[in-house]
C-alpha cells in the first residue's frame, strides 16, 4: 500500500466483508469549534480581488491579457492572474482547505495557490494547492507538494499550520494559463476556502432540529461495481468513494455526464458514468480521487455551485437538507465506530447525507455498500456525528444548483 496523507481520504482502510483492506488509523484531530469561510462568487466580490491580465464581468474572471509566460511538460504558457484579498479567519486555525469553480477550454489550465499569515504576524509562501484543468489530457491534474516553510505545508488538498503556529489570516491566488498563441479563454467562476480549528476536548452529541423525517431524493451507486477497473485512476471498489458520491449528487441536479461524455468507458461495466466523475477528480500526485477541492471542482464544471466547507455539527447539516441541499461528507471511524455500515472501519470515507429521520439518526447513501439496492442507510447520530466531526472536522462538499443556501445564526458558508 503506498504512502497516504496524513488525512485519508481514500479509502484504502476500508474493511470489505470482513477482510481488512488496510490498516486502520486512529483519529488523529479532535472535532472542529471554530470555522471561518469566504467565498468570492458575484461580479462584485471578484472584482475585490487584484488582477494582473484579468478582468471581471458577468460573474467570471476571465483572461485579458498575458501578463507572463510559464512552461509546462514543455509546452509554453501564456498567463493572466486574480488575487483575493486577505481573509480573516477571527481566530488562529489549524488548516486552510480552498475550493474553486472554473473552466477551462481547449487546452487551458488554472492553478490554484493560497498564503497564509500567521498570529503573530508573519506571512508564508505561495503554495501551489491544484494544478487543474477539466480534461486530464490536457495537463496532468496534481495538487502541490508539500512545499513546507516555518509557517504552514501543503498537505494534499489542504494548508496545514507547522507546530504550535495559527492561521489568522489567507489569500487565494489562482492563475489561468492558455497556451502561447492561441485565443483561448479559461475563467473562473467562484473561489474560497473554509479555515477551522480542532477543538482540544470532546463534545457532546448535537441536539436534533428535526420535527418530522426529511428524505432527498438521491440516486444510489456502489463503488464496490468497480473493483480494478481502470487501474490508472487509482482502480475503484475502495478506492472511488470521493467520485461515487459526487455523482450520486450530481445525478440528483440533472447535472451528470451525458452518454456521449461517457461513451469511452467500456461497454458492460454498470453506473459508466461514475468511472468518468473518478476521471475527472484523479489526483495525479495523491495518486487518488480523493482530493476534495477536485471533486467540487468536478461538480462546478458540471454546472453545479460547489465547495468544501465544514460543519459543526449535524444540526447545521440538517438544515441543509431542508432547503434540498444534499451534502457529501467525509467519515473515519475504527472497528465498530458505526453500527449497520457495510464496512466494519475507514481510515477515510465519503458518502451523501441525504435526510434525517424525525428522531435525528442521519440517511444516507453509502457507497461501500456491495450494491445499488443496499445503498441506502440510516446511521446512530451519536456515531455518525463522532465520526464525522473528530474524522474530518465535519468536512463536506456542498454542491448545489437551484437551491438557496440556509441561512442560520452566525453560520459560515
Amino acid at each position: 500500500m503506498r504512502d497516504l496523507p496524513a488525512r485519508t481520504r481514500v479509502v484504502l482502510a476500508l474493511v470489505v466483508s470482513g477482510a481488512l483492506v488496510g490498516a486502520f488509523a486512529a483519529p488523529a484531530e479532535a472535532a472542529t469549534t471554530r470555522i471561518a469561510s469566504q467565498r468570492w462568487t458575484s461580479t462584485a466580490q471578484l472584482a475585490a480581488g487584484t488582477s494582473a491580465g484579468t478582468t471581471v464581468s458577468a460573474g467570471a474572471v476571465r483572461f485579458g491579457r498575458a501578463a507572463g509566460r510559464t512552461t509546462i511538460a514543455g509546452r509554453s504558457y501564456e498567463k493572466a492572474r486574480w488575487t483575493s484579498p486577505w481573509a480573516a479567519t477571527g481566530f488562529g486555525a489549524d488548516e486552510v482547505v480552498p475550493s474553486w469553480n472554473a473552466r477551462t477550454p481547449g487546452r487551458s489550465v488554472v492553478v490554484v495557490s493560497v498564503r497564509v499569515r500567521d498570529t503573530g504576524g508573519r506571512t508564508g509562501s505561495w503554495d501551489t494547492l491544484a494544478r487543474w484543468a477539466e480534461k486530464e489530457t490536457v495537463v496532468r491534474r496534481s495538487s502541490g507538494a508539500t512545499q513546507a516553510d516555518d509557517v504552514a505545508r501543503v498537505v494534499t488538498d489542504t494548508v496545514r499550520a507547522n507546530g504550535s503556529r495559527r492561521i489568522a489570516a489567507w489569500q487565494v491566488r489562482v492563475t489561468l494559463l492558455r497556451p502561447k498563441g492561441t485565443t483561448t479563454k479559461p475563467r473562473l467562476l467562484s473561489v474560497g476556502a473554509v479555515a477551522s480549528v480542532a477543538a482540544r476536548t470532546s463534545r457532546p452529541t448535537s441536539a436534533t432540529t428535526m420535527t418530522r423525517t426529511v428524505e432527498l431524493a438521491v440516486p444510489r451507486y456502489s463503488q464496490m461495481l468497480h473493483r480494478r477497473q481502470y487501474p490508472r485512476y487509482d482502480g475503484g471498489g475502495a478506492a472511488w468513494c470521493s467520485p461515487t458520491s459526487t455523482t450520486m449528487v450530481l445525478r440528483s441536479l440533472g447535472k451528470g455526464p451525458t452518454k456521449g461524455q461517457y461513451a469511452w468507458v467500456r461497454k458492460g461495466i454498470k453506473q459508466r458514468y461514475v468511472v468518468h466523475g473518478a476521471r475527472r477528480t484523479y489526483d495525479t500526485r495523491y495518486g487518488g480521487t480523493g482530493n476534495w477541492g477536485f471533486n467540487t471542482a468536478y461538480a462546478g464544471s458540471r454546472g453545479a455551485d460547489a465547495f468544501v466547507t465544514r460543519l459543526a455539527s449535524l444540526r447545521e447539516a440538517e438544515a441543509f437538507v431542508k432547503a434540498g441541499i444534499p451534502l457529501v461528507a467525509s467519515v473515519r471511524f475504527g472497528p465498530g465506530g458505526l453500527s449497520g455500515a457495510p464496512i466494519r472501519s475507514t481510515a477515510g470515507h465519503l458518502l451523501v447525507i441525504r435526510g434525517f429521520t424525525a428522531a435525528g439518526n442521519v440517511i444516507v447513501n453509502d457507497p461501500a455498500a456491495p450494491r445499488p439496492s443496499t445503498v441506502r442507510r440510516v446511521y446512530s447520530r451519536a456515531q455518525f456525528e463522532r465520526a464525522w466531526r473528530t474524522g474530518s472536522g465535519g468536512t463536506a462538499y456542498v454542491i448545489r444548483t437551484g437551491r438557496s443556501l440556509p441561512v442560520l445564526p452566525g453560520h459560515h458558508w
